[in-house]
């Protein structure tokens, strides 16, 4: 399979890459700005998430309608997401049209108006939004991990904001965060599929180009994880379980071998957790262990939904099979087993357009170069059973572990017990 990927710097520093996909009949595009709801402060939480939303709502040349329109008419798909770290506006269509796909995401980008009136009806459709996180306690119990276990720090909010905010940004609260942070240098175009790189500069550089650096901004602050028990009474029917503890940064030379221990302990479903939980107890329908990576930290973690009389046999269950990862290395064909299931996922995804857009940027944001796949591979291949037993010993410490617990419990619940010799105190929330 043949491929190129090509990377142009404009002179203001956008910078705009393209990976060639010659058997594709599409073309992905993604506009991503390195930054997110991390980068707001408590009063600006959910700033970068509402301007998501607004970038769709009009320009000077478009309304919110024809921009939906003119998509529609070429077949197209487009959206756009919001993380801690980067916002994305992206759109997929055939290769033919790339000219008009060009044109809408640059003048939605560049010229948006952010009228106050769509600001207005744009409110209601964000606390909606807020209240289907909140009404699925399997969403909701992340985040409120999220903020037991970063505290204080931009990781440990809401990415959509509080309501209390959203009442109060007004169009030119909007249009203040962006020129403030939408610099040239924090901004990366990637294109993936039937693309010629020369011919995509030329269509979307002169507009990018535009845009004027401003000042320098505030390097974001690194949070400490905090080992405690939340629990949050809910009348629900299960009891929604969250382990969280320390990760790695998303650059970390050892996130190959997190990779591997996170598919091990409970990322898919001949993993240990599952096994366990699932399969051997019939404890939980869903269970799972998960990675979150940022620039300079990370988080490891697993989520169980049971019912709540068992709360405290599963959270027993999930430490042992982490303590047993710490205990002794994988045998042998169980690390195999993970490294070809990460491998086959990884080159699967590789015929996805979509994929390789994102994995584009990712790798530039985060990395400042492209990684091949075959690098990554070899990586994956080169990580040893002692390796990973190493890492689960550095990483999941007894007394690093943090537990936030959601549904009907109390705080008798004997989780202290369960999760080590250390005497943390609940508290119910």
């Amino acid at each position: 399979m043949r491929s190129a990927v090509n990377r142009t710097t404009l002179p203001n520093g956008v910078r705009i890459l393209s990976k060639t996909m010659p058997y594709a009949q599409s073309v992905s595009m993604g506009v991503w700005v390195n930054v997110g709801a991390r980068d707001e402060s408590a009063s600006e939480n959910g700033l970068s998430h509402m301007i998501e939303h607004m970038i769709f709502k009009g320009t000077g040349l478009r309304s919110a309608s024809q921009i939906a329109k003119e998509f529609d008419a070429i077949g197209g798909h487009t959206n756009a997401f919001t993380s801690f770290e980067a916002t994305c506006y992206h759109a997929r269509v055939m290769d033919i049209h790339l000219e008009k796909m060009v044109d809408i995401l640059t003048d939605i980008f560049l010229n948006s108006v952010f009228d106050p009136q769509e600001v207005e009806k744009e409110r209601p459709v964000i606390f909606q939004e807020i209240g289907m996180v909140e009404d699925n306690p399997e969403e909701y119990i992340h985040l409120l991990a999220g903020r037991a276990y970063w505290g204080e720090n931009p990781l440990g909010r809401s990415i959509l904001g509080t309501r209390e905010n959203i009442r109060t940004f007004s169009s030119d609260t909007l249009k203040g965060f962006f020129k403030r942070f939408y610099q040239p240098s924090r901004i990366v175009i990637t294109v993936a599929g039937k693309i010629d790189h020369h011919r995509f500069v030329d269509l979307i550089g002169p507009g990018f180009d535009s845009i004027a650096p401003g000042k320098h901004l505030t390097d974001r602050s690194t949070p400490s994880g905090n080992p405690q028990i939340r629990l949050h009474h809910r009348t629900l029917e299960q009891a929604h379980i969250c382990l969280a503890a320390p990760g790695i940064a998303i650059s970390d030379p050892r996130r190959y071998a997190l990779s591997l221990l996170n598919t091990i302990c409970g990322g898919n479903m001949s993993s240990r957790l599952f096994q366990r939980i699932r399969e051997e107890r019939g404890l939980a329908y869903s269970v799972y262990s998960f990675t979150s990576s940022y620039e300079d930290t990370g988080m490891f973690g697993a989520y169980a939904g049971v019912h709540p009389d068992n709360a405290d046999e599963t959270v027993a269950l999930i430490v042992s099979e982490i303590r047993k990862l710490k205990a002794r290395p994988v045998a042998s064909s169980e690390l195999e087993d993970a490294k070809n299931f990460t491998k086959g996922n990884l080159l699967l995804a590789s015929e996805s357009v979509d994929n390789q857009m994102v994995r584009l940027a990712q790798n530039e944001i985060n990395f400042g170069r492209h990684i091949p796949l075959r690098e990554v591979v070899e990586r994956i291949d080169a990580v040893s059973a002692r390796e990973i037993m190493e890492l689960a010993v550095n990483l999941l410490r007894d007394d690093q572990i943090a537990l936030t617990c959601l549904g009907p419990i109390t705080e008798d619940s004997p989780f202290k017990q369960v999760l080590s010799d250390r005497p943390p105190r609940a508290v119910n929330a």
